[in-house]
């Protein structure tokens, strides 16, 4: 799996935000249809919330490590779908109704079952409620740690 290269940036509103890409140059799939893809999905997942500002092409190809012009057909492409919206010098912004993104309901709905599925598994490996917390933040931490291309120390 190619290691993640993580933009980050400050939004319209002042947070700092963490784009983390994985782009496979020995794939099949021009790379910027993976980046395209990829921010497409953190739209539709509700990571990229509407109204956010992304990176510049020039700020988001240095990191990532391509042309501009990669970067730039990505966010064209996402334009033309509806998922991103050019504001020229302003900057490209995730648009306020992006197409097939999930309702908010729906996507809380998702992640109680993903949390009830969770819970029912560890108890019925007879885990408790701080076994399961505990285990819960080191698996957030593999993960943070496996985005930033760090790795985690086993324990």
């Amino acid at each position: 799996m190619p290691t993640p290269s993580i933009a980050e940036f400050t939004d319209a509103s002042g947070r700092r935000r963490r784009l983390v890409v994985r782009l496979d140059p020995t794939a099949a799939v021009p790379l910027y249809e993976q980046l395209r893809a990829q921010v497409s999905v953190m739209v539709a997942v509700g990571h990229l919330e509407p109204g956010c500002r992304l990176p510049t092409v020039r700020h988001l190809a240095e990191t990532l490590g391509l042309a501009p012009g990669t970067v730039a057909r990505a966010y064209g492409e996402l334009e033309r779908d509806g998922t991103l919206v050019g504001q020229g010098r302003r900057g490209t912004f995730v648009s306020a109704e992006p197409p097939h993104s999930e309702p908010l309901r729906q996507r809380r709905e998702r992640l109680a079952g993903a949390a009830d599925r969770f819970a029912f598994e560890l108890r019925q490996l007879g885990v408790d409620a701080d076994e399961s917390h505990r285990l819960l933040g080191e698996a957030l931490t593999r993960t943070a740690a496996d985005e930033a291309g760090i790795g985690a120390s086993a324990n």
